[in-house]
């Protein structure tokens, strides 16, 4: 329970998503649809999906992991789910966050569109779609209290740095 406390979960964030929590929750929502079946099933369209493509998904998809974990554990102790940072925690703009201010959602997406050519499903492309929306505008929600908590830094990495995907403006809004 302690972690939870520290991260800033409480019952009164869940009611009134004071920490950001609702757009924890529909994440979670959608990340855990990743795990359906596709729909339609290639095969129930007559559809020979190449091996090539299923192959290149789950490269991704392996590819997206790995560099979740590199995101996470450069984070340190600065981690928590909602997008609320922690306070008092360092800027990271190092390792992972270089290349991006948002590594951990790139990588997110980078896995959707693993699944989504992994499985040839339509509802996949869709959840990728969703996640891209979602984590977009939790980007942003995140941003203004990095902004708040290192004014000084904060502008500067902002610039120089994409967001998630370099060029997308939903998703780079330097």
């Amino acid at each position: 329970m302690g972690l939870w406390r520290r991260w800033g979960f409480s019952a009164a964030g869940w009611r009134d998503n004071r920490h950001g929590e609702w757009w924890l929750a529909a994440q979670l929502l959608l990340l855990a649809a990743l795990l359906l079946p596709p729909w339609p099933a290639p095969a129930s369209l007559g559809i020979a999906w190449p091996l090539m493509l299923r192959l290149l998904g789950a490269a991704l998809v392996m590819l997206a992991l790995a560099g979740a974990l590199w995101a996470l554990l450069r984070l340190g102790p600065s981690l928590t789910p909602l997008p609320e940072p922690m306070p008092g925690s360092p800027l990271v703009t190092e390792g992972p966050y270089a290349a991006c201010r948002h590594p951990l959602y790139r990588q997110i997406l980078l896995c959707s569109l693993g699944m989504t050519l992994l499985l040839a499903s339509l509802l996949h492309l869709l959840l990728l779609l969703a996640l891209a929306g979602l984590l977009g505008g939790k980007a942003r929600r995140e941003e203004r209290a990095l902004l708040a908590l290192h004014p000084e830094a904060y502008p500067a990495y902002r610039a120089a740095t994409p967001a998630i995907v370099p060029l997308l403006p939903w998703l780079d809004w330097r």
